[in-house]
């Protein structure tokens, strides 16, 4: 049986890694792994002629619900990285798309799977996927797209770590709503400098449920979790407004034997 989306056409670019998109160790942060992503599935798109344009004419937006983030390396400051990217399946609800950041030899450093839906413009609800929105990228239609894995439920703690962050114009994109790559910067500014500097990524499981809107402001949290050996460690993470939960996060960290100076 062939994989699914084998028919999907798969988009590939180029880029560079600039000091604005690396932190101060020189590796990429997970802002700019999605960013780059995302850039990759837009020019893809814009290339099919499915332009932000096109898309907002039809009275919608895409916007993604999960991702599921298996890094093996994080790109660095001026590495040349290849960008894959393939819309390989959908039904009347949701779409399922593949990323794919690579080294110079071919090298997977990154694999990205996510889930996006269709919401209109005007009620900010999710609405049936227009076909004409997904046709020129030769999706395979189905009954059912892959399941993804859920974070972990967040529970508030007496060690848990909270910032509150103001969401600001310039968080919000062309959807009118706040750039998904936007939770992550406040999502690991809550970990200590220490904890960063003593841990790479390894595995990223993220689930929105909320829009986040201009003006509000928004409560990051984190658990630190116990180790699950002296090589890893899983953190729990949390965007909310109120009692409303936006977002859900968890992620493993492979510890370091000596920290990045």
């Amino acid at each position: 049986m062939a994989a699914l989306g084998a028919q999907a056409k798969v988009f590939t670019e180029k880029h560079r890694l600039t000091y604005y998109e690396c932190d101060r160790t020189g590796r990429a942060t997970l802002t700019t792994l999605i960013n780059i992503a995302i850039l990759g599935s837009q020019d893809q798109s814009d290339d099919l002629g499915l332009t932000t344009a096109f898309v907002q004419q039809h009275g919608v937006g895409w916007v993604v619900t999960q991702y599921a983030i298996e890094i093996t390396r994080m790109p660095r400051l001026d590495e040349v990285v290849t960008i894959a990217v393939r819309g390989s399946a959908y039904n009347p609800y949701f779409a399922f798309r593949e990323f794919w950041i690579r080294d110079d030899a071919g090298n997977d450093l990154a694999y990205i799977t996510s889930i996006w839906v269709t919401m209109s413009q005007t009620t900010r609800r999710i609405v049936k996927i227009d076909p004409a929105l997904v046709a020129p990228y030769n999706s395979e239609v189905t009954k059912r797209i892959p399941r993804l894995p859920r974070p972990i439920s967040f529970e508030t703690t007496p060690t848990t770590i909270s910032k509150p962050y103001q969401v600001r114009f310039f968080d919000i994109d062309p959807n009118r709503h706040v750039n998904n790559a936007h939770y992550f910067d406040w999502l690991l500014d809550t970990l200590p400098a220490e904890f960063l500097l003593q841990h790479n990524l390894k595995h990223v499981d993220v689930r929105y449920e909320n829009e986040v809107q201009y003006g509000h402001v928004v409560m990051a949290e984190v658990n630190i979790l116990r180790a699950t050996s002296d090589a890893e460690v899983t953190t729990s993470h949390r965007i909310r407004l109120g009692d409303e939960k936006c977002c859900e996060v968890s992620i493993q960290w492979q510890t370091l034997a000596a920290p990045i100076k």
